[in-house]
């Protein structure tokens, strides 16, 4: 099971495909920062009643870890990604100790990392949706945590800065076609320039879930990238959920649509994203994987669970 990323309240349902459609207001679902209710940061105490508020009171902003928590592969790859992503965060903000814990498959777990912390921690969850391992998995590790004060941050998704990234990643794909960007015509206002990427349509292949709202937070997302491309953006699951990447891309097919690009919604390589590769479409783009603009939202995810208890956590 995922921490992962469907369908949300008012999404077009087609074929049994979920389209956001980019473009003005009023074509896809509206945008999120990834601060919205549910997902914000919220305090999470692991510790006991009236010992919380003083440690917190004690600590000194950069005297408080950053515990990153990744869903775990067992690909060498998608382990180096992640590497390399905890690498730029500790580029971006030297001084800051930046830890690791996994919530499955790979070490280190999460469970064994916080073995070895104590007092007030800010848990970062590297994930791209509000599923089981943000609602399950984190807090049961909290729990048999007692002597960790955690601070739970939102998970990274949906945030406008990962459309940018997913972006990027179509721009690299190879065989893509080149088309610069173009403006859009909203109604005689000025037109804002949309980075077209070359495709009639892109398919965002996410993780998937059991849990619905998990779900739904892929289906913004592919609103976000649909309103930064111009283009039809069609949410699909790689488990749990329907349709998958390849009946997304059939369903295209059938309705004439041909030029089409999978876009890897999944932090790094491993089986899922083997799997988006194989869904039948005119080219699949990488993993958002090792990036400096998610390096920074983790840091602002950070600072805003830091920041949740207001001066006296300073």
């Amino acid at each position: 099971m995922t921490g992962g990323t469907g369908t949300a309240a008012g999404d077009t349902v087609n074929r049994g495909v979920m389209a956001s459609t980019g473009g003005p207001a009023g074509t896809g679902v509206t945008a999120t920062t990834g601060t919205r209710a549910g997902t914000a940061a919220t305090a999470a105490t692991g510790g006991t009643g009236g010992t919380a508020a003083a440690a917190w009171t004690g600590a000194g902003r950069a005297d408080v870890p950053l515990l990153a928590v990744a869903h775990g592969t067992r690909d060498p790859e998608g382990r180096a990604a992640t590497r390399a992503l905890l690498d730029l965060i500790r580029a971006e903000r030297p001084g800051l100790t930046v830890e690791l814990g996994y919530v499955d498959v790979a070490e280190p777990l999460l469970t064994d990392t916080l073995a070895t912390l104590s007092g007030p921690v800010v848990v970062v969850p590297m994930l791209l949706g509000t599923g089981y391992h943000v609602r399950t998995d984190i807090p049961a590790a909290l729990a048999a945590a007692p002597q960790v004060d955690a601070r739970v941050a939102g998970a990274l998704g949906p945030d406008p800065r990962l459309a940018d990234v997913l972006l990027e990643r179509l721009a690299e794909a190879p065989g893509r076609p080149h088309q610069d960007p173009q403006p859009v015509d909203d109604g005689g206002e000025p037109a804002p320039v949309v980075h077209s990427t070359g495709f009639d349509a892109i398919v965002l292949a996410a993780a998937g879930s059991t849990d619905p709202e998990a779900n739904a937070d892929a289906a913004r997302m592919a609103a976000l990238l649909g309103d930064l491309t111009g283009r039809p953006v069609v949410a699909s699951y790689l488990c749990a959920s329907s349709p998958t990447p390849a009946e997304a891309v059939a369903a295209l097919h059938a309705d004439g649509v041909h030029n089409i690009a999978v876009s890897g919604y999944l932090m790094g390589p491993g089986y899922f994203a083997r799997k988006a590769a194989r869904s039948g479409a005119t080219v699949t783009a990488a993993p958002l994987g090792a990036h400096r603009a998610i390096a920074r939202l983790v840091l602002d995810r950070y600072d805003a669970a830091l920041n949740t208890g207001g001066d006296d956590t300073a």
